[in-house]
């Protein structure tokens, strides 16, 4: 019961990846803005890669 849950948690969160790096929401962050000097668009990839990197630690390292 414990590795099904896991595995629906991991098949959400590659979901939730797929959805935030394809086109439609990535169009949302192409701003001429700047965040802390770095324009917004590399900023909020790193800072999405980053939460799905923690997330993903998160759901591994549990248990």
């Amino acid at each position: 019961m414990r590795e099904s849950l896991r595995t629906q948690r991991l098949l959400a969160l590659f979901g939730a990846g797929l959805a935030l790096f394809n086109f439609p929401l990535l169009a949302l962050w192409d701003r001429d803005v700047l965040v802390f000097g770095v324009p917004l668009f590399p900023a909020a990839l790193f800072a999405l890669w980053a939460l799905l990197i923690a997330l993903l630690a998160l759901i591994l390292e549990r248990g």
